[in-house]
């Protein structure tokens, strides 16, 4: 009877099941605003760019993401859900889509890297790995309003045809740093040659944009031969040693129990390193859900364990490698203090 009157109404039913706002808000509104006006992530509202993408484009952004950047792969929806999404997005379009062919547009990319060079790796990088940051300005001031695509990504050079990548070229987008190259004195056979450049780039390896951290232990663990007493005390000096400062001592339960029923042979150290603190927050402002830095001390039939979350796990969890380098750093430092405190 239900598919019956989803039919009278031109609905299937996995129309009817995929609601692209509510989809929309659970997927993609923390990082892109729920009314699409950007955050993290790009303004997707923006009318630039409503009218310079196609949906096909959207679509395959949101199935495949840019390995090891901000944005992640959604292969776990299906295509009804893929395409309500999409919908959704377009509500917020006050013009006509963009449609594209697939045709390759020909070029020297012998002269378009050249030309790469001089007009586009200023933001898109010497690499087209991609500008530094993330979104537009969220937490802190970035170099540019609104973070330069990495071309040289394979979720972007998947979704995006030759003809979208040259229109873009060509006309620009109002409301960001990318402006007209024809404005800028180029030739349409100019842009041609950058067109076929960026293509190259899914012949070559790579780049560090691509690259996820594999974590074979998520937490770090560590016996100590220590009472709780002087393994707390360990780890605050350890702290001191490796250029951290010691923040303070709380019990695991702290906040979320009475205080006479917190169990006090269950601590967290916390300790923080504010030059670290703010590269990580600079790269992507939802590492401050891990800040600050912390490692827990737990006692259990006289026996004292120490432990801490191994920071690589952002690189999986965030699909962001430029955090990768800060990931290495916190990991060793992080394994350093842990050992210090049970030597």
């Amino acid at each position: 009877m239900a598919a019956t009157l989803l039919a009278g109404l031109g609905m299937s039913s996995a129309m009817a099941g995929s609601d692209g706002a509510k989809l929309y808000g659970r997927h993609c509104a923390a990082c892109h605003g729920e009314n699409g006006d950007g955050g993290i992530g790009i303004p997707l509202s923006l009318n630039s760019f409503q009218a310079g993408v196609s949906d096909d484009y959207l679509s395959k952004t949101i199935r495949h993401g840019r390995p090891g950047r901000v944005m992640p792969a959604f292969s776990k929806l299906d295509e009804s859900e893929i395409k309500a999404i999409v919908r959704h997005v377009r509500s917020w379009n006050k013009g006509a889509s963009a449609t594209y062919s697939g045709q390759q547009v020909k070029g020297d990319p012998v002269h378009g890297k050249k030309l790469f060079a001089q007009y586009c790796a200023a933001c898109h990088g010497a690499d087209g790995e991609g500008g530094k940051g993330t979104g537009v300005t969220y937490s802190r001031p970035r170099d540019l309003p609104i973070m330069a695509p990495a071309l040289h990504n394979p979720g972007f050079l998947t979704a995006a045809p030759d003809a979208m990548i040259k229109a873009t070229l060509m006309h620009g987008r109002e409301g960001t740093p990318m402006v007209s190259f024809l404005k800028q004195g180029l030739k349409e056979k100019d842009i041609d040659d950058i067109v076929s450049y960026v293509r190259e780039f899914e012949k070559q390896p790579l780049s560090g944009s691509a690259r996820i951290l594999k974590v074979e232990n998520p937490v770090i663990v560590r016996d100590s031969p220590y009472d709780l007493e002087t393994t707390v005390e360990n780890a605050k000096r350890a702290v001191s040693n490796n250029n951290f400062f010691y923040g303070r001592v709380q019990t695991l339960e702290y906040g979320l129990t009475a205080p006479t029923d917190e169990n006090p042979k269950q601590v967290i150290v916390y300790f923080c390193n504010i030059s670290l603190l703010n590269q990580a927050l600079a790269i992507d402002p939802r590492v401050g859900m891990f800040l600050p830095c912390r490692i827990t001390i737990l006692e259990t039939n006289g026996k004292v364990q120490v432990m801490s979350v191994n920071p690589n796990v952002l690189s999986r969890l965030f699909n962001n490698s430029e955090l990768n380098r800060l990931c290495d750093e916190m990991t060793k430092s992080y394994t350093t203090i842990i050992e210090e405190a049970t030597l």
